[in-house]
């Protein structure tokens, strides 16, 4: 059952809780944080400091929380010492690295933050094809560093993204169907954990915990170094766009279904049915028509991708393109514009075995009624190589989704809260017979913690159980929480 606006606001916690959080930071004294930013290398900011309004900003614009205290922690010895502070004075703890994340899990009302947004860095090893990136990079910082080299990891289609949050909920994007979801590409990480210690973990050392990193979130300590496997890519890539009227969405959408049952791993076709933005591209008079958008990346040899955009073009009678080879890393920017931080964002999910003609069908008639020009249904294509791989391989085990949708609500003014999140959640309830049962877990919201099983399916049970050997207490539980087994 879904939980009424009345009782619950996504992203703003509720007034009792407030209250306590509240409470618990009050009796920080004086004395407990001069010696906390005595012992922190970066900097320390509380409500009164000028850049803290600005920090706990993230990119959801329905969340709206006030920690206590935000440490933009500069290397593992910071973030080790928030964690024993956190643990001292009872107060929630919460890990910020992009800030991308919908349910808004890097803000701990009343809480302090270990920040490491300001934790950039990527470093190249192009004969290894490896990359060692920090916490706090975003994908726009690994591609233009791995890009330089003709590399690349699988990642999201958001510049802005952090890779931390990514990956540590599985990550896809445009290269999936060619090299599997990021966490398919981690190598090790450097993690430290609910009692303050900080170990590494790959397939030889701290194995159950590496296993676990992939996919299961931020339940299992603060990584504070990712390395990846980096893979031959571009620099240049096919890509683009096309544009259908809706009108034309049945013809479309079903011999979509078609193609996304018999193309190549090096094709990726995702689906978005919005209101036309402004493109440059289509006319003038399809401007805020409702469409629907095939947007398209071909990894392998451009000619060889070709006959492929041609293919596309015979679904209907395109209202425009623009599809052509172009730099990979400019084709992972292509969305930020319509993807800005600050506006409000509400979610659904369902993962989808097969592009089936009720699935399809159902989408077009919730997109005939979008409740606003931002708000979208997309469905994300994966497969290919992402699903040759056993489910308990990592802890990301939805391997069968051929699918990956998000009814995407998206608005600017609080009026229009009620209206955008009941048409999602409308979609979502009509999708729910047709669905896996499964859900990509960087898809939840703020109010869908009952569903995180859902997102872990047959791996729910030995996440618990690692859960319960690194942090026993459940002390990180500001994310779409597992708690430890009993």
């Amino acid at each position: 059952m879904e939980p009424s606006l009345s009782k619950r606001v996504p992203g703003r916690a509720s007034e009792d809780s407030t209250t306590a959080q509240a409470q618990r930071a009050q009796r920080v004294s004086a004395d407990s944080l001069t010696r906390l930013r005595a012992n922190l290398h970066g900097p320390l900011l509380a409500p009164t400091d000028p850049d803290y309004e600005s920090a706990r900003r993230v990119w959801n614009g329905m969340i709206d929380r006030r920690p206590a205290l935000i440490a933009r922690c500069s290397g593992a010895a910071d973030v080790q010492t928030c964690v024993r502070f956190a643990r001292e004075q009872a107060l929630p703890l919460s890990i910020r690295g992009g800030g991308h994340n919908i349910a808004g899990s890097a803000l701990s009302e009343g809480g302090l933050v270990i920040d490491l947004s300001q934790r950039r860095g990527v470093s190249i090893d192009p004969a290894a094809r490896r990359a060692q990136v920090e916490p706090g990079a975003l994908l726009s910082d690994f591609d233009h560093e791995a890009q330089a080299f003709g590399l690349a990891t699988p990642l999201g289609i958001n510049s802005t993204t952090g890779v931390a949050g990514l990956t540590l909920g599985g990550g896809f994007g445009w290269l999936t169907r060619k090299y599997g979801i990021t966490a398919d590409s981690l190598l090790e990480a450097d993690v430290v954990t609910a009692d303050a210690r900080l170990v590494r973990a790959n397939s030889s050392a701290n194995s159950d915990l590496f296993w676990a990193l992939r996919g299961g979130g931020g339940n299992f300590g603060i990584v504070t170094r990712f390395a990846f496997q980096l893979h031959a890519l571009g620099p240049d890539v096919l890509c683009g766009l096309m544009v259908f009227p809706m009108d034309q969405g049945q013809r479309v959408l079903a011999a979509y279904s078609t193609l996304a049952e018999t193309i190549p791993d090096e094709l990726s076709v995702w689906v978005v049915l919005r209101q036309a933005p402004p493109l440059p591209f289509l006319p003038s008079t399809a401007h805020g028509s409702p469409v629907v958008v095939l947007a398209l990346c071909y990894t392998g040899d451009p000619q060889a991708g070709a006959p492929f955009v041609e293919r596309l073009r015979s679904f209907g009678t395109p209202l425009g393109e623009h599809i052509g080879v172009q730099p990979y890393r400019l084709w992972q920017q292509a969305f930020d514009p319509l993807l800005a931080p600050g506006a409000r964002n509400y979610w659904k999910s369902h993962n989808f075995k097969a592009a089936t003609e009720p699935v399809m069908a159902i989408a077009l008639e919730h997109a005939a009624r979008l409740p606003g020009p931002e708000c979208e249904v997309f469905l994300a294509l994966v497969g290919g190589a992402a699903s040759r791989v056993a489910a308990d391989t990592t802890a990301y085990p939805h391997r069968d989704a051929l699918l990956i949708s998000n009814i995407h609500g998206r608005w600017q003014r609080p009026e229009d809260d009620e209206r955008c999140i009941q048409w999602a959640r409308g979609l979502f309830e009509a999708w729910r017979p047709h669905a896996t049962g499964g859900v990509y877990v960087n898809f939840l919201t703020d109010d869908e913690h009952e569903r995180v099983r859902a997102a872990y399916g047959s791996n729910f049970e030995r996440l618990a159980e690692i859960k319960r050997r690194f942090d026993p207490d459940n002390f990180l539980h500001a994310n779409q929480n597992i708690p430890p087994a009993s």
